[in-house]
């Protein structure tokens, strides 16, 4: 059985699921109720909580729900899995890396701490413009693909500004990105402008974000250096010379 429960924020929607799950549910309960929110707010963020395990599923509404999952692909903002079962939780893991947004499970003790993760922000790009053509861009926390879509238009008025510009990639605080959606906003964002910076500085701290340097190498037009965190100020001194 799938029940909706009532919330008080638009984009939002709850789903209880119990007992035997059958395309039937998907058909008359889900399906429309996803598509009405969808419809309504364009993205939505979905709390299920599932107390039926993999068996309660039917072959049919395993089939409904991959269905339901490529028509809504770039419907859903973030989605948060209340379960107790270990069962669901390996499969909700195993598969959650290839979904377009940020997933997470809780225990259904946890289930007001999933409500709060639905509502935050996870993290956040902030652009400011240091001048002679220089832009300083912070990633911070872990990115969906909500924030590209929002600093999307700020990148564009600094570029129609400058026409060509030099950039400092502050990602110092940066903790990666919340599912393939966002990956996928990020790589486009790069084709998009990559040809029109002359510099860029990528300072960070991590290993991994010592090889970013490496990447942005082939992918950015101009010239790219690594600075540690320390020496933010040398990569300022050196995008303005």
């Amino acid at each position: 059985m799938i029940e909706l429960k009532e919330t008080a924020r638009d984009g939002m929607l709850e789903i209880r699921m119990s007992g035997a799950i059958t395309d039937e549910d998907y058909r008359e309960v889900l399906v429309p109720a996803i598509d009405k929110a969808i419809e309504d707010s364009e993205r939505i963020r979905l709390l299920i909580e599932l107390e039926s395990d993999i068996s309660d599923f039917t072959l049919g509404a395993m089939m409904d729900d991959a269905r339901m999952g490529l028509k809504h692909w770039r419907g859903f903002d973030r989605c948060a899995v209340v379960t107790r079962s270990d069962a669901m939780r390996r499969v909700v893991k195993a598969f959650w890396v290839f979904m377009p947004c940020p997933v997470k499970v809780f225990a259904p003790e946890e289930i007001d701490e999933a409500r709060r993760w639905l509502s935050e922000s996870l993290g956040s790009i902030h652009q400011t413009d240091l001048g002679n053509g220089v832009l300083h861009v912070q990633l911070l926390g872990q990115l969906d693909a909500a924030v590209y879509a929002e600093e999307s238009a700020d990148l564009d008025a600094f570029i129609r500004k400058n026409n060509r510009f030099r950039m400092l990639l502050d990602i110092r605080e940066f903790d990666g990105w919340q599912g393939l959606g966002a990956i996928g906003e990020h790589l486009k964002l790069v084709r998009n402008h990559a040809g029109l910076v002359d510099r860029a500085a990528i300072v960070g701290d991590a290993g991994w974000q010592r090889m970013a340097a490496e990447v942005g190498k082939r992918v950015l037009s101009g010239e790219v250096r690594y600075f540690p965190g320390a020496e933010i100020e040398a990569a300022k001194s050196w995008l303005a010379a």
